[in-house]
Order: structure tokens, then sequence, then C-alpha cells
């Protein structure tokens, strides 16, 4: 089994900008508002350094790319529709699945868990289209000859 690695990089950053995205353009007033910031708390983070919580974030988003990557490998994914298909099991087994805990035993927001559900949704199947269709060359692929 061969990962491309270059792949995995790109749908890593991929994945951290839809979180951005996600969470600041499209979603970001409704996000707060489920959160239940107040101004004054609003104004505390934004006033935060928050280079550790990027780190993080993409941190996260590598992994749980890289793993996706493997299952795309597993699969045999080998066009959009199959990465689309790996992205959602993926999806639905390890992060739908795994988040709805924390709204039962810890009583979050379900709209809360809805939207950080969907970022992963979405996030998730553009990345295994991505890595199902973006695949690692061999060596004996055959090298395109000039015109």
């Amino acid at each position: 089994m061969k990962i491309n690695y270059l792949a995995v990089i790109v749908a890593a950053i991929i994945h951290f900008m839809i979180g951005g995205i996600w969470y600041g353009v499209i979603f970001g007033n409704k996000f707060i508002e489920l959160i239940g910031w107040s101004p004054q708390k609003l104004e505390q983070v934004a006033n935060q350094n928050h280079a550790k919580d990027y780190i993080i974030a993409f941190a996260t988003s590598f992994v749980l790319v890289y793993v996706l990557a493997h299952f795309v490998q597993y699969t045999k994914a080998k066009n959009v529709v199959d990465g689309l298909q790996t992205g959602f099991w993926l999806w639905l087994g390890f992060v739908a699945t795994t988040q709805l805990s924390t709204v039962v035993f810890e009583e979050r927001n379900f709209g809360l868990y809805l939207l950080n559900v969907g970022y992963q949704f979405v996030a998730c199947l553009l990345t295994g289209a991505l890595l199902a269709v973006w695949k690692p060359k061999t060596a004996g692929d055959p090298v395109a000859q000039p015109a």
C-alpha cells in the first residue's frame, strides 16, 4: 500500500481551511450563539494568541486525513464517488457517532453537535474524493510524451 503524502498534506490543508470557512465565514455567528459566548467573552477570546490552537487544529486535520488515506487504500477507492463513499463511512462510523456521546452524556447543545459534525461531514467527503483520485505515481506509470 502506497500513500500519496503530497495528497495527504494538501487534503489536510483543505480540511483545515474548510474549518476556518465553516466556523468563520459561513456559521461564525451561529457558532457563537450556540456556545453561548457573551460579548465580553468574545472580546476576551479575540484578544488571545491562537497560534497553539491553529497548530492543534491542523494536526488533527492531518491525522484524520492520513487515516482517511489508509481507508481510501483499503477500500480501493479509485474515483470521486468511491472517495465520497469512503469519506462518508469514516465520518459516520468515527465522527458522528463518537461526537454524539458528548451531547448525550455531557448535555451539550444538539445544534452545536450538528454544526460540528456538519463541518466534518463536508471535509471528510471532499478530502476522501481528493485522496481517491490523486494517486501516487508508480515506477511503471507511463511518462507523458511531448506532442
